[in-house]
């Protein structure tokens, strides 16, 4: 196997608007003329009033603006579409979500089946219909509420479908957001559970770009480290704030962007393996996804040390500073990783969610179901192996 960068293309349109005040600003960003679809989850943009503040923002806006709510945590196939009918109906051209990554996950499937030519189950594949390209989508902008997932900055989503117990992530060079605002003073309501899966969200999503194997990436593997380490550093100040630091939420806010924009991807090989065992919990338990990451990589880290090593070592000496032999700094560096998630108060097992051993087999038949039979960055992640990282992570 090369131990060469490999050759990519590099691709993002999305503009970023960051920092104080910038939500005033939403009026210039989206053409007087389109009719805007708003797009959000549950109370908290009301209550919290970023709803209210996004309608003012937009209250000189020409065109008509419309509202839908209620896309969930993990956002529905079911709901979406229904979205879906809503801008077909009523001709929405642009649509906006306000919200975390669920959100603005849920706004670009919208955006791509209220175009798709045909059925836009076909959009997902994995056993739940043939999956056919997405060739194009309706423009969308996001404004942040929730740093985590970097969904503000790339071009991907996950959508759960509740009937098939099936959690499918989808993507295309068109549903990238035009715009993304980020205020990190909007951050300052959300509870400290919320926060803490960011900070694990964002910490998984950067170890699943970089604890693969060594391919010379040293642009890559420094930006990720240097981003591990910021997490790291801000995660337990975030717990502990008893009133919001500008500096800490928006050294948050950007870290977790950048976890997941695409820059740390390039020309190295990835694993994803964690979300995929992860998503299985999600589906089938309701657990945090952030929290079900948490559960899943210590225990990964453990049962695929071999294979992991070079970068595991690595790991462990620059970001966490250790020292010693390479099987004492790989234990040392996984134990780290593990008391990291729980200082963050996320639990690390499945005893932690009232969960035991009847899981392991559910979740290893949810693997088979989807295909995900040979994940990780070899491919070579097989059921049995799987098996052995739920089993330790009981």
């Amino acid at each position: 196997m090369s131990e060469e960068i490999r050759n990519f293309d590099a691709y993002n349109p999305t503009h970023i608007v960051f920092g104080k005040n910038r939500l005033a600003e939403l009026e210039n960003l989206i053409p007087q003329d389109k009719k805007v679809l708003l797009l959000y989850g549950g109370g908290s943009v009301k209550k919290f009033g970023t709803l209210d503040k996004v309608k003012k923002a937009l209250a000189n806006h020409q065109g008509e603006v419309g509202e839908f709510g209620g896309i969930e945590a993990n956002p529905t196939y079911e709901t979406l579409i229904q979205a879906v009918d809503l801008v077909k109906k009523e001709n929405y051209d642009f649509l906006l979500a306000v919200g975390g990554g669920s959100v603005i996950d849920g706004t670009k499937f919208v955006a791509a089946a209220a175009v798709f030519d045909g059925d836009p189950i076909h959009i997902f594949g994995n056993g739940i219909g043939e999956k056919k390209p997405i060739t194009k989508a309706l423009p969308f902008g996001t404004v942040l509420t929730l740093p985590a997932t970097g969904s503000e900055m790339n071009s991907g989503g996950v959508v759960t479908f509740v009937e098939k117990k099936a959690k499918l992530s989808f993507g295309s060079a068109y549903t990238f957001p035009v715009f993304s605002i980020l205020e990190p003073e909007i951050t300052y309501t959300l509870p400290k559970r919320q926060v803490a899966n960011g900070v694990a969200d964002a910490f998984v999503h950067i170890m699943e770009q970089y604890m693969t194997y060594p391919v010379g990436a040293m642009i890559q593997d420094r930006f990720a480290e240097g981003l591990l380490m910021t997490l790291i550093e801000i995660g337990p100040k975030l717990m502990a704030e008893e009133t919001p630091d500008y500096n800490l939420r928006a050294n948050f806010m950007w870290a977790a962007t950048n976890a997941l924009n695409g820059t740390l991807s390039k020309g190295v090989p990835q694993d994803w393996a964690s979300h995929g065992l992860g998503h299985e919990i999600t589906a089938l338990y309701g657990i945090d996804h952030a929290r079900t990451l948490a559960i899943v990589l210590p225990s990964l880290l453990e049962v695929r040390k071999a294979e992991k090593h070079d970068k595991l070592v690595q790991y462990a000496e620059r970001v966490w500073g250790l020292t010693g032999s390479d099987d004492e700094k790989i234990q040392q560096a996984i134990e780290k990783t593990r008391a990291f998630f729980e200082s963050l108060e996320i639990g690390t097992s499945f005893q932690a969610y009232d969960l035991g051993e009847e899981v392991v087999e559910e979740l290893v038949a949810q693997l088979e179901k989807h295909g995900l039979t040979s994940i990780s960055e070899r491919g070579d992640q097989t059921l049995e192996i799987s098996r052995e990282i739920y089993t330790r992570a009981l």
